[in-house]
């Protein structure tokens, strides 16, 4: 385990660190067996607890956010990595309220044999090993780690053949609705040129961002073809290709997110944007997809399939 920066370093849903990985010793042992009664509570693992992210998503399960739903979701588990400073102490305190009685802990096996389902945002290599160890437990997943490696990829597939994993780069509801949208304007609008814009805050460490990549991904899908992607233009560059897709990337200020697609054609300009205003959607939809992914079947889920809108 390096002392590199921990996932509580992390500033946004699309950053990952490679330093994330809890103890290998613990991996791919114990196990979990699925309460799906609606009045029987869901128990939830958070995998990177004490990112960002991964505070924000305890946070929601021990204040209630969408309590009215049903099953109720309830935290039973926060891991983090093997050498974390907050190891063996109640998590109550780093989520802004008293003791809660559950301790942070990088025992993956004993965190698995507790859970109904782990949300994980944590980095690709910690994937790579939950993954692995899920499949062993049979416990469902859902990834909203970013920047996916090969080995990662390949862990999530083989887990996927015996779980069901929902794996996106943007748990937002809003967002996923807008590239069901986007997906429909590309194949309708299939002669108009398409760029991307993202804006993010002036701390991102990556460009683009993950979102911006699945954007491009989705209107190369809806039109069955590879783009050339532009990663920014300069210098006497040209005319434009019809088969370039620029996305841009602009940071500055405390922005959380701002998604912008442009289908330009003669004589009009569509555009479909997304702003998220606080990470909190993040949070919120992995919850939604964490409710959902416990009742499906082993196979490889997205957004789309969770909110119904493929």
């Amino acid at each position: 385990m390096s002392g590199g920066p921990f996932p509580s370093e992390r500033t946004n849903p699309d950053e990952s660190s490679d330093d994330f990985q809890p103890s290998s010793a613990t991996a791919g042992k114990g196990g979990s067996e699925l309460n799906l009664e609606i009045n029987v509570p869901v128990r939830v693992g958070v995998y990177g607890a004490f990112g960002r992210m991964g505070q924000m998503i305890m946070r929601a399960l021990l204040s209630g956010v969408d309590s009215e739903r049903e099953p109720k979701l309830m935290l039973t588990a926060a891991i983090e990595s093997a050498n974390h400073p907050h190891l063996g102490r109640d998590i109550g305190p780093s989520c802004g309220m008293g003791p809660v009685g559950i301790d942070l802990t990088d025992d993956l096996a004993r965190s698995l044999s507790h859970v109904d389902v782990v949300i994980d945002f944590s980095s690709p290599a910690g994937t790579a090993l939950l993954a692995a160890a899920a499949m062993e437990t049979s416990t469902p997943l859902v990834i909203g780690t970013t920047s996916l490696h090969a080995a990662a990829l390949a862990s999530i597939d083989s887990a996927a053949n015996r779980v069901p994993v929902v794996c996106s780069a943007n748990m937002s509801p809003g967002m996923n609705v807008m590239i069901a949208l986007l997906k429909r304007a590309a194949t309708a609008l299939a002669d108009y040129d398409a760029e991307i814009v993202e804006l993010h805050h002036k701390w991102k460490r990556d460009a683009p961002s993950g979102t911006a990549l699945l954007l491009a991904d989705s209107v190369e899908g809806a039109r069955g073809k590879k783009s050339d992607l532009r990663f920014g233009r300069s210098g006497l560059s040209g005319p434009r290709e019809a088969g370039e897709l620029g996305v841009m990337a602009i940071r500055g200020g405390d922005v959380v997110g701002e998604h912008t697609t442009f289908f330009f054609g003669p004589g009009e300009r569509l555009e479909l944007t997304h702003r998220a205003h606080s990470r909190e959607v993040f949070a919120r939809g992995a919850l939604i997809a964490a409710r959902w992914v416990v009742h499906q079947p082993p196979g490889i889920y997205g957004m789309e399939d969770v909110l119904g809108v493929i």
